[in-house]
Protein backbone atom coordinates (compact mmCIF):
# COMPACT_ATOMS: atom_id res chain seq x y z
CA UNK A 1 0.00 0.00 0.00
CA UNK A 2 1.02 3.61 -0.42
CA UNK A 3 -0.36 5.14 2.78
CA UNK A 4 -2.71 4.59 5.68
CA UNK A 5 -6.05 3.39 4.25
CA UNK A 6 -9.38 4.96 5.21
CA UNK A 7 -12.09 2.66 6.58
CA UNK A 8 -15.35 3.13 4.65
CA UNK A 9 -17.66 0.48 6.08
CA UNK A 10 -17.94 -3.11 7.32
CA UNK A 11 -19.40 -5.86 5.16
CA UNK A 12 -20.23 -9.27 6.71
CA UNK A 13 -17.75 -8.48 9.47
CA UNK A 14 -14.93 -7.48 7.12
CA UNK A 15 -13.51 -3.94 7.17
CA UNK A 16 -13.56 -2.32 3.73
CA UNK A 17 -10.83 0.28 3.31
CA UNK A 18 -9.62 2.51 0.51
CA UNK A 19 -6.10 3.77 -0.08
CA UNK A 20 -5.84 7.38 -1.26
CA UNK A 21 -4.38 6.09 -4.55
CA UNK A 22 -7.80 4.62 -5.35
CA UNK A 23 -9.04 8.18 -5.87
CA UNK A 24 -6.56 8.55 -8.73
CA UNK A 25 -7.81 5.29 -10.26
CA UNK A 26 -11.45 6.34 -9.86
CA UNK A 27 -10.80 9.68 -11.59
CA UNK A 28 -8.87 7.98 -14.38
CA UNK A 29 -11.60 5.38 -14.93
CA UNK A 30 -14.34 8.03 -14.90
CA UNK A 31 -12.47 10.19 -17.40
CA UNK A 32 -11.69 7.22 -19.67
CA UNK A 33 -15.30 6.08 -19.69
CA UNK A 34 -16.73 9.56 -20.26
CA UNK A 35 -14.32 10.46 -23.06
CA UNK A 36 -13.54 7.09 -24.62
CA UNK A 37 -15.58 3.95 -23.95
CA UNK A 38 -19.15 5.25 -23.76
CA UNK A 39 -18.92 7.80 -26.65
CA UNK A 40 -17.44 5.05 -28.87
CA UNK A 41 -20.20 2.51 -28.20
CA UNK A 42 -23.18 4.74 -27.42
CA UNK A 43 -23.22 7.72 -29.77
CA UNK A 44 -25.17 10.98 -29.83
CA UNK A 45 -25.50 11.48 -26.06
CA UNK A 46 -24.69 14.80 -24.43
CA UNK A 47 -21.47 15.39 -22.50
CA UNK A 48 -23.15 15.50 -19.09
CA UNK A 49 -24.73 12.09 -19.69
CA UNK A 50 -21.37 10.58 -20.59
CA UNK A 51 -19.91 11.96 -17.37
CA UNK A 52 -22.75 10.52 -15.27
CA UNK A 53 -22.24 7.16 -16.99
CA UNK A 54 -18.53 7.41 -16.19
CA UNK A 55 -19.27 8.07 -12.51
CA UNK A 56 -21.73 5.15 -12.39
CA UNK A 57 -19.15 2.90 -14.07
CA UNK A 58 -16.47 3.85 -11.53
CA UNK A 59 -18.85 3.18 -8.63
CA UNK A 60 -19.76 -0.16 -10.21
CA UNK A 61 -16.05 -0.99 -10.49
CA UNK A 62 -15.62 -0.20 -6.79
CA UNK A 63 -18.33 -2.62 -5.70
CA UNK A 64 -17.24 -5.24 -8.24
CA UNK A 65 -13.75 -5.34 -6.74
CA UNK A 66 -15.15 -5.36 -3.19
CA UNK A 67 -17.39 -8.36 -3.98
CA UNK A 68 -14.49 -10.15 -5.69
CA UNK A 69 -12.33 -9.74 -2.58
CA UNK A 70 -15.28 -10.52 -0.30
CA UNK A 71 -15.56 -13.94 -1.94
CA UNK A 72 -11.90 -14.60 -1.08
CA UNK A 73 -12.46 -13.40 2.48
CA UNK A 74 -15.55 -15.54 3.14
CA UNK A 75 -13.75 -18.72 2.06
CA UNK A 76 -10.64 -17.72 4.02
CA UNK A 77 -12.73 -17.22 7.16
CA UNK A 78 -14.32 -20.66 6.67
CA UNK A 79 -10.84 -22.19 6.80
CA UNK A 80 -9.78 -20.19 9.85
CA UNK A 81 -7.56 -17.69 8.05
CA UNK A 82 -7.70 -14.25 9.70
CA UNK A 83 -8.37 -11.41 7.24
CA UNK A 84 -7.09 -7.97 8.22
CA UNK A 85 -9.51 -6.27 5.83
CA UNK A 86 -10.36 -5.58 2.21
CA UNK A 87 -8.38 -2.66 0.82
CA UNK A 88 -8.79 -0.98 -2.56
CA UNK A 89 -5.79 0.79 -4.05
CA UNK A 90 -4.51 1.98 -7.41
CA UNK A 91 -3.99 -1.51 -8.87
CA UNK A 92 -7.32 -2.96 -7.70
CA UNK A 93 -8.06 -4.57 -4.38
CA UNK A 94 -6.73 -7.14 -1.95
CA UNK A 95 -8.07 -9.25 0.89
CA UNK A 96 -5.25 -8.88 3.41
CA UNK A 97 -4.49 -12.30 4.92
CA UNK A 98 -2.40 -12.44 8.06
CA UNK A 99 -1.39 -16.09 7.49
CA UNK A 100 -0.83 -18.47 4.60
CA UNK A 101 -3.46 -21.19 3.91
CA UNK A 102 -2.88 -24.38 5.86
CA UNK A 103 -3.48 -26.77 2.95
CA UNK A 104 -3.61 -26.90 -0.87
CA UNK A 105 -7.37 -27.36 -0.70
CA UNK A 106 -7.88 -24.19 1.35
CA UNK A 107 -5.57 -22.30 -1.04
CA UNK A 108 -7.43 -23.51 -4.13
CA UNK A 109 -10.94 -22.79 -2.85
CA UNK A 110 -9.98 -19.36 -1.52
CA UNK A 111 -8.23 -18.41 -4.75
CA UNK A 112 -10.90 -19.61 -7.16
CA UNK A 113 -13.72 -17.93 -5.21
CA UNK A 114 -12.79 -14.47 -6.53
CA UNK A 115 -12.92 -15.25 -10.28
CA UNK A 116 -16.13 -17.25 -9.79
CA UNK A 117 -17.71 -14.23 -8.09
CA UNK A 118 -16.59 -11.97 -10.94
CA UNK A 119 -17.95 -14.35 -13.60
CA UNK A 120 -21.28 -14.45 -11.74
CA UNK A 121 -21.35 -10.65 -11.54
CA UNK A 122 -20.58 -10.47 -15.27
CA UNK A 123 -23.56 -12.70 -16.02
CA UNK A 124 -25.82 -10.66 -13.75
CA UNK A 125 -24.87 -7.34 -15.38
CA UNK A 126 -25.17 -8.70 -18.92
CA UNK A 127 -28.59 -10.06 -17.95
CA UNK A 128 -29.62 -6.68 -16.57
CA UNK A 129 -28.41 -5.01 -19.78
CA UNK A 130 -30.51 -7.41 -21.88
CA UNK A 131 -33.59 -6.81 -19.72
CA UNK A 132 -33.08 -3.03 -19.84
CA UNK A 133 -32.73 -3.11 -23.63
CA UNK A 134 -35.80 -5.31 -24.12
CA UNK A 135 -37.90 -2.96 -22.00
CA UNK A 136 -36.51 0.05 -23.87
CA UNK A 137 -35.00 1.65 -20.78
CA UNK A 138 -32.73 4.71 -21.32
CA UNK A 139 -29.51 4.07 -23.24
CA UNK A 140 -27.27 5.11 -20.31
CA UNK A 141 -28.75 2.32 -18.17
CA UNK A 142 -28.04 -0.24 -20.88
CA UNK A 143 -24.57 1.18 -21.43
CA UNK A 144 -23.47 1.10 -17.80
CA UNK A 145 -24.85 -2.42 -17.26
CA UNK A 146 -23.09 -3.66 -20.41
CA UNK A 147 -19.81 -2.08 -19.35
CA UNK A 148 -19.99 -3.68 -15.89
CA UNK A 149 -20.75 -7.07 -17.46
CA UNK A 150 -17.69 -6.73 -19.69
CA UNK A 151 -15.55 -5.39 -16.83
CA UNK A 152 -16.30 -8.24 -14.42
CA UNK A 153 -15.58 -10.79 -17.12
CA UNK A 154 -12.25 -9.05 -17.76
CA UNK A 155 -11.44 -9.03 -14.02
CA UNK A 156 -12.15 -12.76 -13.80
CA UNK A 157 -10.06 -13.67 -16.87
CA UNK A 158 -7.13 -11.43 -15.88
CA UNK A 159 -7.04 -12.88 -12.37
CA UNK A 160 -6.96 -16.43 -13.74
CA UNK A 161 -3.56 -15.86 -15.35
CA UNK A 162 -1.40 -18.54 -13.64
CA UNK A 163 1.12 -16.14 -12.13
CA UNK A 164 1.47 -15.54 -8.39
CA UNK A 165 0.09 -13.50 -6.61
CA UNK A 166 -2.89 -13.38 -9.02
CA UNK A 167 -5.73 -15.79 -8.25
CA UNK A 168 -4.65 -18.05 -11.10
CA UNK A 169 -1.15 -18.11 -9.62
CA UNK A 170 -2.58 -19.20 -6.29
CA UNK A 171 -4.58 -21.93 -8.04
CA UNK A 172 -1.38 -23.08 -9.74
CA UNK A 173 0.50 -22.98 -6.44
CA UNK A 174 -2.19 -25.10 -4.77
CA UNK A 175 -1.88 -27.73 -7.54
CA UNK A 176 1.92 -27.79 -7.35
CA UNK A 177 1.79 -27.85 -3.56
CA UNK A 178 -0.62 -30.82 -3.63
CA UNK A 179 1.57 -32.62 -6.18
CA UNK A 180 4.94 -32.20 -4.46
CA UNK A 181 3.90 -31.42 -0.89
CA UNK A 182 6.38 -28.53 -0.87
CA UNK A 183 4.87 -25.04 -0.55
CA UNK A 184 8.26 -23.37 -0.91
CA UNK A 185 8.92 -25.02 -4.29
CA UNK A 186 5.35 -24.38 -5.44
CA UNK A 187 5.56 -20.71 -4.46
CA UNK A 188 8.88 -20.26 -6.23
CA UNK A 189 7.50 -21.69 -9.50
CA UNK A 190 4.25 -19.69 -9.34
CA UNK A 191 6.09 -16.50 -8.35
CA UNK A 192 8.56 -16.86 -11.23
CA UNK A 193 5.65 -17.18 -13.66
CA UNK A 194 4.03 -14.12 -12.08
CA UNK A 195 7.26 -12.14 -12.44
CA UNK A 196 7.51 -13.26 -16.07
CA UNK A 197 3.94 -12.18 -16.77
CA UNK A 198 4.76 -8.82 -15.21
CA UNK A 199 7.71 -8.46 -17.57
CA UNK A 200 5.44 -9.23 -20.54
CA UNK A 201 3.03 -6.49 -19.46
CA UNK A 202 5.91 -4.06 -19.05
CA UNK A 203 7.15 -4.86 -22.56
CA UNK A 204 3.65 -4.41 -24.00
CA UNK A 205 3.43 -1.10 -22.18
CA UNK A 206 6.67 0.13 -23.73
CA UNK A 207 5.51 -0.95 -27.19
CA UNK A 208 2.26 0.99 -26.70
CA UNK A 209 4.17 4.08 -25.59
CA UNK A 210 6.43 3.86 -28.66
CA UNK A 211 3.31 3.40 -30.80
CA UNK A 212 1.82 6.65 -29.55
CA UNK A 213 -0.56 5.28 -26.88
CA UNK A 214 1.22 6.92 -23.95
CA UNK A 215 -1.54 6.69 -21.29
CA UNK A 216 -2.48 3.09 -22.05
CA UNK A 217 1.14 2.02 -22.37
CA UNK A 218 2.11 3.67 -19.11
CA UNK A 219 -0.79 1.93 -17.38
CA UNK A 220 0.22 -1.54 -18.65
CA UNK A 221 3.84 -0.86 -17.69
CA UNK A 222 2.90 0.12 -14.12
CA UNK A 223 0.65 -2.93 -13.69
CA UNK A 224 3.45 -5.17 -14.94
CA UNK A 225 5.95 -3.52 -12.62
CA UNK A 226 3.59 -3.99 -9.69
CA UNK A 227 2.97 -7.69 -10.48
CA UNK A 228 6.69 -8.38 -10.86
CA UNK A 229 7.43 -6.73 -7.52
CA UNK A 230 4.48 -8.43 -5.79
CA UNK A 231 5.56 -11.86 -7.03
CA UNK A 232 9.08 -11.38 -5.65
CA UNK A 233 7.78 -9.97 -2.35
CA UNK A 234 5.34 -12.85 -1.89
CA UNK A 235 8.12 -15.42 -2.18
CA UNK A 236 10.33 -13.48 0.22
CA UNK A 237 7.50 -13.30 2.75
CA UNK A 238 7.02 -17.06 2.56
CA UNK A 239 10.75 -17.57 3.12
CA UNK A 240 10.55 -15.28 6.13
CA UNK A 241 7.63 -17.19 7.63
CA UNK A 242 9.36 -20.54 7.07
CA UNK A 243 12.50 -19.23 8.74
CA UNK A 244 10.60 -17.95 11.79
CA UNK A 245 8.03 -20.73 12.10
CA UNK A 246 8.41 -22.62 15.38
CA UNK A 247 11.22 -20.35 16.56
CA UNK A 248 10.74 -19.40 20.24
CA UNK A 249 10.36 -15.70 20.85
CA UNK A 250 13.04 -15.95 23.56
CA UNK A 251 15.66 -16.33 20.82
CA UNK A 252 14.88 -12.87 19.46
CA UNK A 253 13.99 -10.89 22.56
CA UNK A 254 16.17 -8.59 24.63
CA UNK A 255 15.89 -9.52 28.30
CA UNK A 256 15.74 -6.86 31.01
CA UNK A 257 14.63 -4.06 28.68
CA UNK A 258 14.86 -0.37 29.49
CA UNK A 259 11.63 0.83 31.13
CA UNK A 260 10.24 4.24 32.03
CA UNK A 261 8.28 5.47 35.00
CA UNK A 262 4.71 6.73 34.54
CA UNK A 263 5.67 9.81 36.59
CA UNK A 264 8.30 10.95 34.08
CA UNK A 265 7.45 14.14 32.17
CA UNK A 266 7.26 13.87 28.41
CA UNK A 267 10.15 16.31 28.03
CA UNK A 268 12.41 14.12 30.16
CA UNK A 269 11.14 11.01 28.39
CA UNK A 270 12.19 12.51 25.08
CA UNK A 271 15.61 13.71 26.20
CA UNK A 272 16.61 10.90 28.59
CA UNK A 273 15.13 7.90 26.76
CA UNK A 274 14.17 8.53 23.12
CA UNK A 275 17.31 10.54 22.27
CA UNK A 276 19.51 8.38 24.47
CA UNK A 277 18.45 4.89 23.38
CA UNK A 278 16.85 5.60 19.96
CA UNK A 279 13.89 3.28 20.53
CA UNK A 280 10.40 4.25 19.40
CA UNK A 281 8.63 2.31 22.19
CA UNK A 282 9.37 1.72 25.87
CA UNK A 283 7.55 -0.36 28.51
CA UNK A 284 6.00 1.65 31.32
CA UNK A 285 6.48 0.13 34.78
CA UNK A 286 5.78 1.18 38.35
CA UNK A 287 8.27 -0.73 40.49
CA UNK A 288 7.82 -4.29 39.13
CA UNK A 289 4.28 -3.80 37.78
CA UNK A 290 3.89 -3.54 34.00
CA UNK A 291 1.40 -0.76 33.23
CA UNK A 292 1.66 -0.57 29.43
CA UNK A 293 3.86 1.11 26.85
CA UNK A 294 4.64 4.56 25.47
CA UNK A 295 5.86 5.32 21.98
CA UNK A 296 6.99 8.26 19.87
CA UNK A 297 3.66 8.46 18.02
CA UNK A 298 1.84 9.08 21.29
CA UNK A 299 4.39 11.73 22.24
CA UNK A 300 3.92 13.56 18.92
CA UNK A 301 0.16 13.67 19.49
CA UNK A 302 0.66 15.93 22.52
CA UNK A 303 1.33 19.67 21.88
CA UNK A 304 4.97 20.55 22.62
CA UNK A 305 4.03 23.27 25.07
CA UNK A 306 2.54 20.56 27.34
CA UNK A 307 5.59 18.30 27.40
CA UNK A 308 6.95 19.87 30.58
CA UNK A 309 3.70 19.17 32.46
CA UNK A 310 2.21 16.00 30.95
CA UNK A 311 3.63 12.68 32.12
CA UNK A 312 4.23 9.32 30.53
CA UNK A 313 1.36 7.93 32.58
CA UNK A 314 -1.01 10.39 30.91
CA UNK A 315 -0.41 8.97 27.43
CA UNK A 316 0.70 5.37 28.13
CA UNK A 317 -1.17 2.65 26.24
CA UNK A 318 -2.34 -0.26 28.45
CA UNK A 319 -1.17 -3.79 27.73
CA UNK A 320 -3.15 -5.39 24.93
CA UNK A 321 -2.70 -7.75 21.99
CA UNK A 322 -1.38 -4.90 19.83
CA UNK A 323 1.74 -4.24 21.95
CA UNK A 324 2.46 -7.54 23.76
CA UNK A 325 3.38 -11.11 22.89
CA UNK A 326 3.46 -14.08 25.26
CA UNK A 327 6.85 -15.64 25.86
CA UNK A 328 5.48 -19.03 24.75
CA UNK A 329 4.39 -17.75 21.32
CA UNK A 330 6.60 -18.24 18.30
CA UNK A 331 8.27 -15.60 16.14
CA UNK A 332 5.72 -15.93 13.33
CA UNK A 333 2.97 -14.69 15.63
CA UNK A 334 5.12 -11.72 16.65
CA UNK A 335 5.72 -10.89 13.00
CA UNK A 336 1.97 -11.13 12.32
CA UNK A 337 1.18 -8.75 15.19
CA UNK A 338 3.80 -6.29 13.96
CA UNK A 339 2.41 -6.42 10.45
CA UNK A 340 -1.16 -5.91 11.63
CA UNK A 341 -0.45 -3.04 14.02
CA UNK A 342 2.60 -1.35 12.50
CA UNK A 343 4.49 -1.70 15.80
CA UNK A 344 8.17 -2.58 15.35
CA UNK A 345 8.69 -3.47 19.04
CA UNK A 346 6.55 -5.69 21.26
CA UNK A 347 6.69 -6.32 25.00
CA UNK A 348 7.28 -10.00 25.85
CA UNK A 349 5.30 -11.09 28.89
CA UNK A 350 5.03 -14.19 31.07
CA UNK A 351 2.00 -14.47 33.33
CA UNK A 352 1.54 -10.71 33.06
CA UNK A 353 5.15 -9.88 33.94
CA UNK A 354 7.55 -8.15 31.59
CA UNK A 355 10.43 -10.47 30.63
CA UNK A 356 11.78 -8.77 27.51
CA UNK A 357 11.35 -6.77 24.31
CA UNK A 358 11.32 -8.18 20.79
CA UNK A 359 12.27 -5.80 17.95
CA UNK A 360 11.63 -6.30 14.26
CA UNK A 361 15.23 -5.31 13.39
CA UNK A 362 16.60 -8.08 15.63
CA UNK A 363 14.30 -10.64 14.02
CA UNK A 364 15.41 -9.53 10.57
CA UNK A 365 19.11 -9.78 11.49
CA UNK A 366 18.76 -13.42 12.57
CA UNK A 367 16.52 -14.12 9.60
CA UNK A 368 19.14 -12.74 7.18
CA UNK A 369 21.78 -14.92 8.82
CA UNK A 370 19.62 -18.05 8.43
CA UNK A 371 18.93 -17.28 4.78
CA UNK A 372 22.62 -16.63 4.16
CA UNK A 373 23.49 -20.00 5.69
CA UNK A 374 20.66 -21.69 3.78
CA UNK A 375 19.12 -22.89 7.02
CA UNK A 376 15.51 -22.63 5.81
CA UNK A 377 13.83 -25.96 5.03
Amino acid sequence: MFGKPITLFFLLGFRVQVDFTWLFLALLITWSLAHGFFPAFFEDLDTATYWWMGVAGAIGLFFSIVLHELAHSIVARKYGLPIKGITLFIFGGVAEMEEEPASPKAEFLMAIAGPIASFLLSGVFYGLAAIAESRELPVPVVGVATYLGFLNGLIAVFNLVPGFPLDGGRVLRSALWYWKGDIRWATRIAANIGAGFGMVLMALGLLNVLGGNFVGGMWWFLIGLFLRSAASTSYQQLMMRRALEGEPIRRYMTAKPITVSPKLTLRRFLEEYVYEYHHDMFPVTDDSDLLGSVNVRQLKAVPKDEWNRATVGDIAEPCRRENTIDVNDDAVKALSVMGRTGNSRLMVTERGRLVGIVALKDMLKLLALKIDLDEID
